[in-house]
């Protein structure tokens, strides 16, 4: 039996919870997890919620995707034996992080930091899919497991489906979630970055500030994200044109160098979206072949990096990131490893090749001599 209702809600996902320092009511902040791969999992005590989350988890795995789960226990949580040293060290008011060789945890004291909307917010920069066991009266997306001799859930508010007890869950949650995940993928939230500045010494004056009919590459690239994008950031360092001051301006990253700076002040200042990233050196950028970038997301995808058949590397500077790709971008920072190339390693970047009718639109212009030839 499945009782599939709804969820519509507006997706103003960058308008989540932001540091507070004091606890708040987190009712508003959670519905806007409507529109995120937030699940919950929910029925009375006995109705199988552990098992079916428990045998979901390595079929998704097997299929790429990165699962958390919040399980929510009014007992309390006991994790750790009295008396031991990381017992003594909690107890004694630290916060503890446990090492092993093939394993982490972190053991925190609840406070403002350990609400659920903070929690989702910070798994979902790391994760494809959070599953919530519990939380039956919170607003969050869900489905519902009956127990024995229950006929119909308490509350239906919220409730994506019911899963009887003679229903195979396995294979309904798998269905479900097949259908849901790709449809919540595709309602993320997503704005535009353009990259400026750089010495563009090889063309002896700023790229962003050429102009094609009559107006400056950067004006053009800023107009087709915006046809396409619910937001577009300028990051760099760069004169810009009066047309523009009402664009938001971003400083590049201190310490960080290349364009990895810009992406990463971008990514930073709205965490919560995914973005469209283009140099400011690629004039022929067309709405077409954003929307193939766009067409390209898919459920565990956290980046499209085009690979052009005639280039032997990707193409990282006019390319798709999703929310989670900023740890990414954040270990490479760590790291100082600034190649924005280095990208593509990642088990979670596609690389597609681009249909040929679109492909002009990753061409981009370095030098005066390109530039008279683009002109001519």
């Amino acid at each position: 039996m499945l009782d599939a209702t709804a969820m519509n809600s507006k997706n103003p996902a960058s308008t989540f919870l932001n540091n507070q320092s004091e606890p708040v009511n987190e009712a508003p902040y959670l519905h806007l997890l409507q529109d995120c791969p937030v699940l919950g999992v929910c029925g009375y005590s006995g109705a199988g919620k552990t098992t079916l989350i428990e045998q979901v988890i390595p079929v998704l795995s097997a299929k790429g995707l990165k699962v958390a789960v919040i399980k929510h226990d009014v007992h309390g949580i006991q994790l750790d034996h009295p008396g031991k040293d990381s017992d003594r060290l909690f107890k004694a008011g630290a916060d503890l992080l446990l090492q092993g060789p093939e394993e982490i945890f972190f053991h925190a004291h609840g406070d403002y930091q350990s609400e659920l909307s903070s929690c989702l917010r910070i798994l979902l920069r790391h994760y494809d899919l959070v599953l919530v066991e519990g939380h039956k009266d919170t607003p969050l997306t869900k489905v519902w497991l009956l127990g024995e001799g229950e006929l119909s859930p308490p509350d239906k508010r919220g409730i994506l489906a019911t899963f009887s007890r003679s229903l195979d869950r396995l294979k309904a949650l798998l269905a479900l979630l097949e259908e849901w995940l790709p449809q919540i993928e595709f309602k993320t939230p997503v704005c535009g970055c353009v990259l400026i500045g750089g010495d563009s010494t090889r063309m002896g004056r700023p790229k962003h500030l050429l102009k094609k009919r009559g107006r400056t590459w950067l004006e053009n690239t800023v107009e087709v994200l915006q046809q396409v994008t619910e937001k577009v950031v300028i990051a760099g360092k760069g004169e810009i044109p009066d047309k523009l001051s009402d664009c938001p301006c971003l400083p590049d990253i201190p310490v960080v160098t290349g364009p990895l700076s810009g992406m990463l002040a971008a990514m930073r200042w709205s965490p919560d979206v995914a973005w469209i990233v283009i140099a400011c050196d690629m004039p022929d950028i067309t709405g077409d072949a954003i929307n193939w970038l766009l067409e390209n997301r898919a459920p565990g995808t956290w980046g499209i990096l085009p690979k052009l058949p005639d280039r032997t590397h990707v193409e990282p500077l006019f390319a798709y990131y999703d929310r989670q790709a900023i740890g990414i971008l954040e270990r490479m920072a760590v790291y100082r490893d600034f190649s924005t190339r280095k990208v593509a390693v990642h088990d979670k970047i596609i690389t597609p090749i681009p249909p040929v009718q679109l492909r002009a639109s990753w061409r981009n212009i370095n030098t005066k001599v390109e530039l008279d030839h683009d002109m001519a």
